[in-house]
């Protein structure tokens, strides 16, 4: 079973990094994809280039399995659409394998904004990391709450259109938190892996001169 993390990356950090692996490990994933957006359908764009972000997914991730990189929305033109991932995936794989979308809880509520959101949910099984505890809002799309379930084993055996809310380790670090850090001349150690603080600082990314 396979699932795939996307995201600006801007920069990539442990905040993205331990869920995935809880999740990884829960659901006893064989692969989990990071899909770097290289333009994403938002008004502001990343500050690091996409070029600078595969890279330092690429070093995050070095050596750990089942993470591997997936640059496949770098070299496709046009905004960077999770509906169009989805289904090149989908066509690479074929119709019967099981694969999933790893989520944010801030994304995940946010979700029924994104273009062709319910074509989402038919292409591929929702996973989203929550806090132990977390209770399902009541106001959740009946589109959606239809499709959430408890059970790991209906992830494995569909292969698609499920919602699942994964307990992860839950941590407090934001991109934005290290960009500002950056910027004030801040380091970034135990924010983010250190191969990745050595990049940012080799190549002067997010206002860092060291």
């Amino acid at each position: 079973m396979i699932a795939i993390i996307g995201g600006t990356f801007d920069p990539i950090h442990f905040g993205h990094l331990r869920p995935a692996l809880d999740i990884a490990e829960k659901l006893s994933l064989t692969e989990v994809r990071f899909i770097p957006s290289a333009t994403p359908p938002h008004r502001w764009q990343p500050e690091a280039s996409a070029e600078d972000r595969i890279n330092m997914v690429k070093l995050s991730i070095e050596g750990t399995k089942p993470f591997i990189l997936d640059d496949r929305e770098y070299h496709r033109e046009g905004a960077s659409y999770t509906i169009d991932t989805l289904k090149s995936i989908r066509f690479e794989i074929g119709n019967d394998q099981s694969f999933s979308m790893i989520l944010g809880l801030d994304a995940f509520q946010s979700f029924t904004s994104w273009k062709d959101w319910k074509d989402i949910v038919e292409a591929c099984h929702i996973v989203i990391a929550a806090r132990p505890g977390y209770q399902i809002d009541e106001t959740l799309d009946e589109y959606l709450a239809t499709r959430v379930t408890d059970n790991i084993d209906d992830l494995k055996s569909f292969a698609a259109g499920k919602i699942y809310f994964c307990d992860v380790t839950q941590l407090d670090i934001s991109a934005t938190m290290i960009r500002d850090k950056l910027k004030n001349q801040q380091s970034c150690d135990y924010l983010t892996p250190a191969k990745v603080c050595d990049y940012i600082e080799s190549n002067k990314l997010y206002g860092s001169d060291k």
